[in-house]
Order: C-alpha cells, then sequence, then structure tokens
C-alpha cells in the first residue's frame, strides 16, 4: 500500500510538484545519471515520495534518497560523495524547508573525489558559473598529445571518467591479439611438406605435355589455437567486463584472426553463453547482446559452480585437448573452495593452457592470498595483467612466451 504524505508535510516542503525542491531533486538524478548512477523516472518518482514522508533532517533526507536511487553496492560511495557535494552547504536542511536552489555559494576543502564524481560534477559547476577543477577537466580528441595518449595507456581502467572510458573502450577495440597457432590435420600444397600432391602434379603434367617438372609437396595447414574465455561479470569487475568483452569480440573478430574458433562465457553467480552474441559483426551490438543474456551482472561470484556448468554442458567446446583457456577474473571467489579446486583441476586436463588473467597485478606485491585467488593461482598455468592498455597490448606476447614454457 502506497502511503500518501500529510498535509502538514506538504505544506511545510511546499508543492514537490512545481516547487524548487523537485528540480533540485531532478537536478542531483541527472547528475547521478552521469556518473553512472541506474536512475530512471520512476526512481526519480520515489525519490519526491520518500522525502515528503522522512521529513528534511540532512542524514535521514540522505538515506532516503539512497534507499531509492540506489541499486547496487558499487555505486554506494559514488552516491555519498555526490550527495556531499551536491548540497554541500552545512545549513542544507534549512535551506531545503524554503525551497532553496543547490547554488549557495560556500567555502569547502578541495577533496579527492572518484573520477565518475568528478566528471558527474563538470556540468553543475559550469551552471554555477565556476571554473571546473583542474581534475575534473576532460578534453581528449583526435590531437592528443603525446602525454595524454602515454596517461591513458598506463591508466587503470577502474579509475577511468566516463569520458576517458570510451576513449580507451574505442582504443581497445583496435589492440590486435594474434594467437599462437598449432600444425592442424589437414593439409594444403606448399613449398615444404613430407609427402608429394601427385593430382597438383598431374595437373602440371597437363600443361607440360605429359612431363613431370616438379612435384609439389603437401603441407600441414597452421592454425590457431581455439580459444575459450570467462570473462567474471560479478560487481568487482563490472568495468574491466565490459572494456574486456569489447576487445576480445574486435581482437578475435573473422576479419583479424580468420577461421578462428572462440567460445566466450559470462560467469557470475552462474554461467551464460556468449558465443551466439559474439557472432555479430558489430561490438556494440555484441555487447547489447550480452547484456541482455546476462541475468547476474554486477553479482557474487560462484567460480566452482560455473566452471562446473561448463564441464556437464559445454565440455566439448574444449577441443582435442588445444584449447587455450583465458579465465579473466580477480579471483575474489565465494563459493566452496574444494569445488573450485576440483573443476579447475579437470579444465587443466582437458585444454592446451590454462591462463588467468588478473586485473588486481596492477597493485604492487600482490599476492593471491584469498581463497579462491590461492586456488586459481595453483591450478592456472600462468597469470596475466589486464588493468589497462599498456597491458592489452602486451598480452600477445605474453601469450606466447606462457605457451613456450
Amino acid at each position: 500500500m502506497t502511503l500518501a504524505p500529510s498535509a502538514a508535510t506538504v505544506s511545510q516542503l511546499g508543492d514537490a510538484r512545481t516547487g524548487k525542491l523537485a528540480d533540485n531533486l531532478t537536478g542531483f538524478g541527472r547528475t547521478l545519471r552521469r556518473a553512472g548512477v541506474r536512475v530512471d523516472a520512476a526512481r526519480m518518482a520515489l525519490a519526491q515520495q520518500a522525502v515528503m514522508l522522512v521529513g528534511m533532517q540532512r542524514q535521514d533526507f540522505a538515506a532516503a534518497l539512497e534507499t531509492v536511487l540506489v541499486s547496487r553496492e558499487q555505486d554506494r560511495l559514488v552516491f555519498r560523495e555526490l550527495f556531499d557535494a551536491y548540497f554541500k552547504n552545512p545549513n542544507v536542511a534549512q535551506k531545503l524547508l524554503a525551497q532553496m536552489m543547490p547554488s549557495a555559494e560556500s567555502k569547502a576543502e578541495p577533496v579527492k573525489r572518484r573520477p565518475r564524481v568528478s566528471e558527474a560534477l563538470a556540468p553543475v559547476r559550469a551552471a554555477r558559473n565556476a571554473p571546473p577543477r583542474e581534475e575534473d577537466k576532460v578534453d581528449f580528441d583526435a590531437a592528443m598529445s603525446a602525454s595524454d595518449v602515454q596517461r591513458l595507456r598506463q591508466a587503470d581502467f577502474n579509475q577511468l571518467s566516463a569520458s576517458e572510458y570510451r576513449l580507451v573502450a574505442q582504443l581497445a577495440r583496435e589492440i590486435p591479439l594474434p594467437l599462437p597457432d598449432f600444425a592442424a590435420r589437414r593439409t594444403r600444397p606448399g613449398a615444404r611438406g613430407s609427402r608429394p600432391h601427385w593430382p597438383g602434379a598431374m595437373h602440371q603434367a597437363a600443361r607440360t605435355g605429359g612431363e613431370f617438372l616438379r612435384v609439389p609437396l603437401l603441407q600441414r595447414r597452421r592454425q590457431p589455437l581455439p580459444l575459450l574465455a570467462l570473462v567474471d561479470v560479478s560487481g568487482s569487475m563490472e568495468r574491466y567486463a565490459r572494456l574486456l568483452l569489447a576487445f576480445l569480440h574486435a581482437a578475435t573478430a573473422p576479419r583479424r584472426a580468420g577461421a578462428l574458433r572462440r567460445d566466450v562465457f559470462a560467469f557470475g553467480t552462474g554461467l551464460t553463453d556468449l558465443t551466439p552474441a559474439f557472432r555479430l559483426a558489430d561490438t556494440d551490438a555484441m555487447l547489447e547482446a550480452a547484456s541482455h543474456a546476462i541475468d547476474d551482472f554486477a553479482g557474487g561470484t560462484r567460480m566452482g559452480e560455473s566452471l562446473r556448468s561448463l564441464r556437464l554442458r559445454h565440455a566439448r567446446r574444449l577441443v582435442g585437448r588445444r584449447t587455450l583457456v583465458l579465465l579473466i577474473t580477480d579471483g575474489l571467489d565465494t563459493g566452496a573452495p574444494e569445488l573450485l579446486g576440483q573443476e579447475l583441476a579437470w579444465l587443466r586436463r582437458h585444454c592446451a593452457r590454462l591462463l588467468w588473467l588478473n586485473p588486481l597485478l596492477r597493485f604492487e606485491g600482490y599476492v593471491p592470498a584469498a581463497r579462491g585467488a590461492s586456488v586459481l593461482h595453483r591450478e592456472a598455468h600462468g597469470m596475466l595483467a589486464v588493468h589497462n592498455l599498456s597491458r592489452l597490448q602486451d598480452l600477445a606476447g605474453s601469450l606466447a612466451a606462457v605457451l613456450r614454457q
């Protein structure tokens, strides 16, 4: 049952449909949306109702908005920083009671905010005719300086602002990923080989009056290793997952990788087959199809159960123990480590190499001390970093080096 605000509350706060309080809340909602928080019209309507019910005490006001506007754990700190910055005047409760505009000037000590928060607040500062801080300026175009390019190549994906993230996502799609190849069973005519190609020799002899001037040879075809990628889409991997899915789709496209066999799965609390989505030629269309297919995005991580689903339902995706398996995760698993160890041991026995691509390697001195991370470190053939553009560009060479071991 929906609770209607009392007449006293309405008279105290003013008419939310025509007063400035509604404008303030709408502006705050737009700021949250610029920062990547999922806010729609329905949530904004709930926010106005919640404010009318709880009153204008600052703590209650913030808690009510956070309850109805935030649905993901990773957005809570972003919301709180934005709330403090947007309603930064210490007398905000009294000003809101008088239906204030959030443009009251006040002095505040500069604080270091998340890039998402800084960029979301930039239009608000511009509307207040205040110059943005140096950390809020984002001006990347086709004429980027060498220092800008170098900074982006080394920047951690999780620390990028929204504009930088979009730019880096586009740059990541241009990075190639040549996979190591192997000698297939099928043959083709070539200059070097172990067996003569008699049909080809007869064709050539027919052109020279029956004389065998040269006998072509058969050599084994070279094909890239089959690829199976498992991408963690839990909350801690959200920003990495989106960008790495786009990178994998573009880098392993038929126009670049030829007749590469690739299978891609997303896992969080369950396993999702993204191979049909990866058959789409356009990367943006693939991401949209993947978002519809994944129903546990930004949730928890149960890697052992997901790998068990892979073994029971998709074991044939591992081709003749020649498949290169890329497990993209931070290793923060919430499932049973015994189950994870069993499934990783099975996966290791049925593939050519099991490589762990770990974004937490961005931290100097990182040690896989978590339960899932320690099991994964023990079973994987190697651990590689994938937290910035530079690491993605070096990934092909790193894969080749691990496969030679």
